[in-house]
């Protein structure tokens, strides 16, 4: 490379984009997932759930304080977290099922930067006007006019930022409780820290980063090429039906050019700015407004619908040697993603099956290791363990201690009358156990002996149980 050659520049200023206010299917379906998914995220904190008089009655609730996680009627426990664990594997197949079927679907329609940044353009354009009239606000100088109405699109978009950093902390704590505190100052600094974090991130990648958030931000741009393949849906243009493409549609060579005019609808309505008759780029989201577009340019001039659709690199082959279209189910339902369906499907129906054979109550053993046994005066060899009793029931539950196994043993629980306990309603509570072999007893010679610990409930009969150890004097 030359002295005087400048170096390749990795990241290009923004270039300012105005997309067009259209019409179609696809900007109704993008309304209808914008409206649905929006009302999801700020109104779920708020509905409530009765679940007795000990539990939250918040439908939705991640109680980190009690290390619990509330949905409508299930509740997830610590020890439980392969719930959790399973939804975001089933998350990823679900991303890469419907990447591999019809293309970047999420990122143009359901990803949460590409819904706020659509929220927030339909703002703008609410207030500053459409594409041609931001376009002309945008070149002309500061006056009273363009602050005002920069303002006021400032002060809308603000509202909507402390709005989404405020219902997602709604989600950690009672949200009543929790408005109230905020208005009267009382709630804690991490609510309010939080809350301005998101704020800030919000206003500033909806409102001003936008697209770029996608581009260079995003890693799924770069990951999905892995995901897709020549039978994979997704926008593009119909090279071979609108090239060349010309605006004058009666000259003496009208028949010789493409359905295409030029006409640049496509590159209008674009939210990321790209003119889709390029090829396939990184930076579409496949949101399919140019679809839209073209579909209402080519019905004005009575040019059939399509020039610009969802269809894949096969459709292309075949369409250029005049071959029949294959059928939109068969790009859907083939191998690749039959065997993401399964996958997916399998893991979601473990997770119920799950869910519904778990027991109500739980228990973990952790044997005292300091010392690891104790020698009483009569020759008794005592072992100490902490025993932690999850009673995920909504009542107060009384639980009978017994034990199990090949050698003489015996049980002794601290500070209860007999073998049982009493647990309050959905609550952890810990307790010492003790086991004892007696002198006569060969678990008290013998280094290790197996048994098994059991809980049962003396209501219901529900027994649970945890293999461990007891360690005796080595001979």
């Amino acid at each position: 490379m030359s002295s005087t050659e400048e170096p390749q520049k990795l990241y290009a200023a923004r270039e300012p984009v105005f997309p067009k206010r259209v019409k179609g299917s696809f900007r109704n379906l993008k309304w209808a997932i914008m409206i649905v998914t929006l009302g999801i995220y700020y109104l779920t904190p708020w509905i409530r759930w009765d679940r007795g008089p000990s539990l939250p009655d918040q439908a939705v609730l991640m109680d980190l304080a009690n290390r619990r996680f509330f949905f409508f009627w299930i509740e997830i426990w610590p020890h439980e977290f392969y719930f959790v664990a399973g939804l975001l594997i089933m998350a990823g197949l679900g991303l890469f099922l419907f990447t591999s079927a019809l293309g970047r679907v999420w990122c143009g329609y359901a990803c949460p930067q590409t819904v706020w940044t659509d929220l927030f353009y339909t703002v703008e354009r609410w207030i500053e006007g459409d594409r041609n009239a931001r376009l002309r606000l945008w070149k002309q100088k500061w006056d009273g006019k363009k602050i005002r109405l920069r303002a006021t699109k400032y002060v809308v978009w603000f509202v909507i930022a402390v709005a989404t950093g405020g219902a997602w902390v709604f989600y950690f704590t009672d949200a009543p409780t929790l408005a109230i505190n905020l208005v009267t100052f009382d709630a804690p600094y991490v609510a309010y820290a939080t809350i301005g974090i998101l704020t800030a991130t919000t206003f500033i990648f909806g409102g001003f980063m936008r697209e770029q958030v996608c581009i260079y931000m995003c890693p799924w741009p770069r990951i999905q090429a892995a995901m897709m393949d020549e039978d994979s849906l997704t926008v593009a243009y119909r090279e071979w039906r609108g090239e060349p493409r010309g605006k004058h549609r009666k000259g003496a060579d009208a028949d010789q050019l493409g359905d295409c005019i030029d006409c640049m609808a496509c590159v209008n309505v674009c939210p990321v700015g790209i003119d889709i008759r390029d090829g396939q780029q990184l930076e579409c989201i496949t949101c399919a407004l140019c679809i839209d577009a073209c579909d209402e340019i080519m019905e004005k001039i009575g040019k059939p619908r399509g020039l610009i659709d969802y269809m894949a690199l096969t459709d292309e082959a075949n369409e250029r040697a005049g071959k029949p279209k294959i059928p939109v189910w068969k790009h859907v339902f083939r191998l690749r993603t039959m065997i993401y369906t399964a996958l997916w499907a399998a893991i979601g129906v473990g997770l119920v099956v799950l869910l519904f054979i778990r027991s109500d109550i739980d228990m973990t053993v952790s044997p005292v290791r300091n010392p690891q046994y104790v020698t009483l005066s009569d020759g008794t060899v005592r072992n100490t363990y902490d025993v932690r009793i999850r009673n995920m029931q909504h009542d107060e539950t009384s639980f009978v201690f017994s034990l199990t196994s090949e050698a003489a043993l015996d049980i002794d629980v601290e500070g209860a009358e007999g073998l049982s306990v009493t647990v309050p309603a959905d609550t952890t509570q810990s307790q010492r156990v003790y086991v004892t072999a007696g002198p006569d007893s060969p678990a008290g010679n013998r280094e290790r002996t197996e048994f098994r610990l059991w809980l049962e409930d003396e209501a219901s009969g529900t027994r649970t149980y945890t293999d461990t150890v007891f360690n005796g004097r080595e001979n």
